[in-house]
């Protein structure tokens, strides 16, 4: 009978250990792309940029706005989420890489440029976007018309970001460089006289000068610098996420989707964004 007893309770012990694993399981990672079956699970994680108006904000009440924001949020529409079951994780360029290897999101969407050294560690889906690398700077300031005149000058861009070695190795070797952790402390140090000029994508650059403490302060230079291709960055070697998310951009341009998220997001600053791209990852 102690026996019994012994065996029964040491049953009842694995069963709830089993259940209580099975309740607390894959919370803290970023969820599949959908279930089997056609369940849906409880929340897909999506990285994003927090502190790029016109890109990817999150705004002092917790809301997320942005052109990459609707992306995202249209493809997660597509692999099987509502608005509600998306958790936004902020995505900071020298952190991205590391976010998606992790799996502490399922895909990123925050002005992340394709280019092959990133390709060595993620895979990405798209392009979904176009931009061209810009300057930024005071609206008072005409001594900035190209990018060899930061030559001898303070040039801010963010730590991880192709924009700022770009300048650096190809078109004005000896400005000074200043890397920060976000570009809104890059454009304090514009305001303040720190810094001569920002750079990075004309579509960012464009929503910080378009915000409405901003307007009249600074200006973009007008320089199509470099191509910067838009994509979704995800795990490497997942090629039915790939192929789900390449599906769902088409469909965004198609619908009409994309068209309206551009002029929502950039519309106000004037920005003359480029057609939609063709989709070449994974094709």
């Amino acid at each position: 009978m102690k026996l019994f007893k012994a065996g029964a309770a040491a049953a009842v012990s694995v069963v709830l250990a089993l259940t209580a694993t099975a309740c607390g399981g894959s919370s803290d990672k970023a969820s599949d792309s959908g279930a089997s079956g056609g369940a849906k699970k409880d929340k897909i994680v999506i990285g994003i940029k927090f502190d790029q108006p016109g890109v990817g904000l999150k705004t002092p009440d917790g809301k997320f706005t942005g052109f990459d924001v609707d992306v995202a949020t249209y493809v997660a529409k597509e692999l099987g989420y509502t608005p509600e079951q998306i958790e936004f994780k902020q995505a900071v360029s020298a952190e991205r890489e590391n976010l998606i290897a992790n799996g502490d999101v399922k895909f990123i969407a925050a002005s992340y440029s394709i280019n092959d050294k990133r390709k060595e560690r993620v895979d990405f889906a798209g392009p979904y976007l176009l931009a061209h690398q810009d300057l930024l700077v005071r609206a008072d300031d005409s001594s900035i018309t190209k990018a060899e005149d930061l030559n001898s000058k303070k040039l801010c861009s963010v730590t991880g970001s192709t924009s700022a070695q770009n300048i650096k190795t190809k078109l004005a070797p000896k400005a000074d460089l200043l890397q920060q952790g976000g570009y809104s402390e890059c454009l304090t140090s514009l305001e303040s006289k720190a810094v001569d000029a920002l750079t990075t994508d004309n579509s960012i650059l464009a929503g910080y000068a378009a915000q409405e403490n901003n307007k009249g302060k600074f200006k973009l230079v007008g320089l199509n610098l470099s191509n910067e291709n838009y994509g979704i960055g995800l795990k490497k070697g997942d090629k039915e996420l790939q192929t789900k998310i390449n599906a769902a951009l088409k469909k965004m341009v198609a619908d009409g989707a994309w068209e309206a998220a551009v002029k929502k997001n950039f519309g106000p600053a004037d920005y003359k964004n480029e057609p939609a791209p063709q989709i070449t990852e994974g094709s």
